[in-house]
């Protein structure tokens, strides 16, 4: 009987074993990650809204049709990145995520405070070759340090009501996302 139950034991714990790692490794060997469903649609270092999803067709999975929605690949390697996203009526946040669609930084327009978020998006290295500014402040100027010289901002603006809808997508249209190239 004790024999059957380790038999049984070792199994669920290699069976668990299994499942976590084949859990873990479905991000890295994905095919068709965010990154790579955007990229015919969005160019890189562009702001691309995305059209509103339907039950037939949404261009990611589990889109809310409360939200507009726009998305920016970016690629570090040519500068730092500048964003300035106007804030909606309702919500705005945006999300920044690695080229392996792993989230590391997220804002909303309660936490920035202000009628706008604005920040510069650099890889570390960068970050670290910027100047020395004595009038800029960290209240001032929102850095955010990219783990990745790739990867995927997604701007969301609520429309609490249908008829809202337009006013969100035209918000979001009103956000940048440029490239500024780092000085010599």
């Amino acid at each position: 009987m004790v024999r059957l139950a380790l038999w049984i034991f070792g199994a669920l714990l290699l069976g668990g074993i299994v499942h976590l790692s084949t859990v873990l490794a479905m991000p890295r060997t994905a095919k068709q990650d965010a990154y790579s469903r955007l990229a015919p649609l969005a160019p890189v270092n562009v702001l691309t809204p995305l059209a509103a999803p339907t039950a037939a067709d949404a261009v990611m999975p589990f889109m809310d049709p409360a939200f507009a929605v726009a998305v920016c690949r970016y690629d570090l390697t040519a500068g730092t990145l500048k964003l300035i996203a106007p804030v909606s009526q309702a919500y705005t946040s945006v999300t920044f995520y690695t080229r392996n669609s792993m989230a590391y930084y997220a804002i909303n327009d309660r936490a920035a405070g202000r009628r706008a978020i604005e920040l510069d998006l650099m890889t570390s290295q960068q970050h670290a070759q910027l100047p020395e500014e004595e009038g800029v402040t960290a209240a001032d100027r929102l850095i955010i340090d990219s783990p990745t010289a790739t990867g995927l901002i997604v701007l969301r603006a609520l429309a609490p009501e249908t008829g809202m809808l337009p006013t969100a997508q035209a918000t979001l249209g009103q956000a940048q996302c440029r490239v500024v190239p780092m000085p010599q």
